[in-house]
């Protein structure tokens, strides 16, 4: 790699989720993490809050604003909404008055090149001097420690909030990839159908991903929202089992999807991922029971990595680090 490419400290990774984007800076580590939201002036089109603050206006904003999440399964969908966001995360990370800063970004494996190119120019009007691109399945298995530039298969599931991102990596490139639009978007949106189905009572993205995050705690809990009915505020009654119970369609999707990786696995890496295990990455990592689930329904060992919220954002950030090595390649 020429050294005009060559990656200096003020040069940042971004790790563009559906629901929240990372920052990492050269030298600094992860410096960033906010919820990937956007509330705008929607007479204006200005751009008047970004991650943490926007996010807190969700459901809750007058008419003439609106908080939005600019991308959906991975990919944006509302650009002017994803520049705005871009240009204060970029300029939330610099330091003093420096030139533009070159820029590793993250997308999924399944991204169609329209969808590459939209990332590279919204980035570069955001305010970055260059944009690489790396694919998410790469920077997971980076950030998770897995030895990816050996002669040897490993396997990475980074369960996003919008993709599901599958890959069997060799050699320091990914031998067989899938990528499925449903993941934590999908669980939260499971839980509040059957809430409404089962208890005809509306609640919000919000309260929905709080009763998925308490799946494990073995505790009933008071859940609280609109009567569909009446209008009027209504509190029920969760325990573990209904939402086991609601979220059994996605999951049981994610695990076709790891299913159908392994149909385009080489004979020669089974045996690899047999003795390293499946490494499970991404907030939806967390969700508990999925790692026994998988195990069961592959006959793999599943293996949570340390960190999973936080590694495609490090692997992001080893591409920065270690520019001249991986970058041929990891990185576009």
């Amino acid at each position: 790699m020429a050294k005009s490419t060559s990656f200096s400290t003020r040069d940042i990774g971004i790790d563009l989720g559906t629901a929240n984007t990372l920052v990492y800076a050269r030298g600094r580590g992860v410096i960033l993490n906010e919820p990937s939201v956007v509330a705008v002036d929607s007479r204006s089109g200005k751009v008047l809050a970004v991650g943490t603050e926007a996010k807190e206006a969700v459901g809750r904003t007058p008419g003439t604003i609106t908080a939005t999440r600019p991308l959906k399964g991975g990919v944006i969908t509302d650009f002017e909404a994803t520049e705005g966001m871009l240009r204060h995360f970029i300029r939330a990370a610099k330091v003093g008055r420096v030139r533009s800063p070159r820029v590793i970004v993250c997308v999924p494996s399944g991204v169609t090149g329209v969808e590459r190119r939209a990332v590279l120019q919204t980035a570069t009007r955001a305010g970055a001097r260059s944009v690489h691109l790396i694919e998410e399945p790469m920077a997971a298995a980076i950030g998770a420690g897995l030895p990816v530039h050996e002669a040897r298969g490993s396997m990475v599931v980074d369960i996003g909030g919008g993709s599901t991102e599958i890959a069997i990596i060799s050699l320091g490139g990914m031998v067989a990839t899938h990528s499925a639009r449903i993941a934590g978007d999908a669980l939260d949106a499971a839980i509040a159908s059957y809430i409404e189905t089962h208890h005809a009572m509306a609640v919000g993205e919000r309260t929905a991903e709080e009763i998925k995050m308490s799946l494990g705690t073995g505790e009933s809990f008071p859940v609280r929202g609109r009567d569909k009915n009446t209008g009027m505020p209504k509190t029920v009654e969760l325990d573990a089992a209904a939402i086991e119970e609601a979220v059994e369609k996605p999951v049981t999707a994610i695990i076709d999807a790891v299913r159908t990786a392994f149909t385009e696995c080489p004979p020669e890496l089974y045996g690899d991922i047999m003795e390293r295990g499946i490494v499970l990455t991404g907030g939806g990592a967390l969700l508990h029971g999925l790692d026994e689930r998988l195990a069961e329904a592959t006959g793999m060992p599943v293996i949570v990595a340390d960190e999973p919220l936080g590694c495609v954002a490090v692997g992001t950030g080893r591409c920065l680090e270690e520019f001249d090595k991986l970058g041929s390649g990891a990185v576009a």
